[in-house]
């Protein structure tokens, strides 16, 4: 079994394909290798190309007019994203910013597109996967407005428990201070403080470049 194989066939929508579908997906597929900050590509970049974290970790990102810096999503280990803009044959309008040497599985548009067309199963994963993004974004509005410091950390952790977007998570996640103050828009400081309070309420627990969710629900609702 080759790596792309390998890819294919771990990938979280591969159960749902048949093994013809799954051979014309493996066919499609690219890898690539990114270094820790390098971007993926910019806003108003075109990026023909549906895109799975295999190791490492992407920020989906944007900024606004007059300078404000707004986090729309992080995706790591299984992760797949960018989508909505494949369908749509548009231009990205977010930044893709690799926040830790990560290597990436890139399935061709007009590979994703048959699948598309042709596969049941597909478009069963894609609707889910959509679906969950769309309240995942609703969310991250409301973040920016209402939330304090320390809950757009609990929520931005939180993300990477999503089981419908990782099925394959566990209760614990590697991820650094400064890539979580990265993801929430928060300096590192902040993020130790509230990683203390947070697990000082039972929510988590830190580990050498790992934390361990202790109440996810918890954490995916966080408001203090």
């Amino acid at each position: 079994m080759n790596a792309r194989e390998d890819i294919a066939r771990s990938a979280i929508w591969a159960g749902e394909l048949t093994e013809e579908e799954l051979e014309r997906a493996r066919r499609g597929l690219v890898e690539r290798q990114f270094a820790k900050g390098a971007y993926i590509c910019h806003r108003g970049d075109r990026l023909d190309h549906w895109t799975g974290v295999v190791t490492g970790l992407v920020k989906i990102s944007a900024i606004s007019r007059d300078g404000k810096a707004m986090t729309f999503a992080g995706a790591t280990d299984g992760g797949w994203f960018g989508e909505g803009s494949v369908l749509k044959d548009e231009p990205r309008r977010y930044d893709l910013v690799v926040l830790r040497d990560t290597r990436l599985a890139m399935m061709t548009r007009s590979t994703f597109m048959w699948l598309y067309e042709n596969s049941r199963g597909f478009n069963r994963y894609l609707v889910r996967a959509l679906n969950e993004r769309m309240g995942q974004f609703i969310a991250t509005i409301e973040y920016d407005r209402i939330l304090g410091p320390k809950a757009r950390v609990a929520r931005n952790l939180s993300w990477f428990f999503n089981r419908v977007l990782y099925p394959n998570a566990g209760d614990s996640v590697e991820i650094s201070q400064e890539e979580l103050g990265l993801l929430a828009g928060v300096s590192r400081q902040v993020v130790n403080r509230s990683l203390q309070e947070l697990e000082d309420e039972g929510l988590l627990k830190v580990e050498h470049g790992r934390i361990v969710a202790l109440d996810i629900p918890g954490l995916m609702l966080y408001e203090a």
